[in-house]
């Protein structure tokens, strides 16, 4: 976990998804010189994300809270959409293309020992494919963040990866170490081991819900409307 993450409740030096009331009108009522009228813009400090009691900017329990501001974070449920969407998006046309060329071997002869059988299935090429169809997720995730921090997932269910620091779009570096956190381990152990790992993350971590992915690349996913 990155040490670099404020404790539960204090939120980060220049947190920049906090929402400051706006600065006094000059004198004589001149206002900001795109409010024509001469009065505080409309919004005057009071939105959903401002400080104000009751509201997220704490006040009523002692301690400022530190989604003061933010855009309402992403739930458990559309981020697991999201990438199952994604995954469709890669895994189909690559399943389809990894026929001709071999990647699934078929078993054509009955064998008593089941080790024999599971080798015969992953080894070899198919695990040259595996490797590819990795690299082409992980070129996609990263292009696609690094674009506008959404993926063709994301976009559906109105999500989007933004930095924690400032809210925003990742740079192709940290988008390519939050996907390759994501996806390098299923060359390792079990993906679905490990993405069972990050998705208990993303529902237990606060106050960010951050997978081990978002905290290596300091990031969170937020929603659009």
């Amino acid at each position: 976990m990155s040490t670099d993450q404020p404790p539960p409740g204090v939120p980060p030096e220049n947190d920049p998804f906090q929402k400051y009331p706006p600065p006094p009108p000059p004198q004589g009522g001149a206002g900001s010189p795109y409010d024509q009228s001469g009065n505080l813009p409309p919004y005057g400090g009071g939105g959903p994300y401002d400080g104000g009691a009751g509201g997220y900017g704490g006040g009523g329990y002692g301690g400022a809270d530190p989604l003061a501001g933010m855009p309402p974070l992403a739930s458990l449920g559309k981020r697991f959409v999201a990438r199952l969407i994604d995954m469709l998006i890669v895994g189909i046309p690559m399943g389809l293309l990894g026929i001709p060329f071999g990647s699934y071997e078929r078993i054509t002869e009955t064998t008593d020992d089941f080790g024999d059988t599971f080798t015969q299935v992953t080894s070899g090429k198919s695990l040259l494919w595996s490797v590819i169809v990795i690299a082409v997720y992980l070129a996609y995730d990263t292009i696609m963040t690094a674009k506008n921090g959404q993926t063709v997932g994301k976009r559906v269910m109105g999500l989007r990866v933004a930095m924690l620091n400032d809210g925003s779009t990742p740079q192709s570096s940290v988008a390519l170490m939050r996907a390759a956190v994501l996806l390098v381990p299923a060359l390792i152990c079990c993906y679905c081991l490990w993405w069972l790992v990050n998705l208990v993350m993303v529902a237990v971590d606060k106050p960010y819900r951050q997978g081990l992915h978002d905290k290596a690349a300091k990031t969170v996913v937020v929603t659009t409307a």
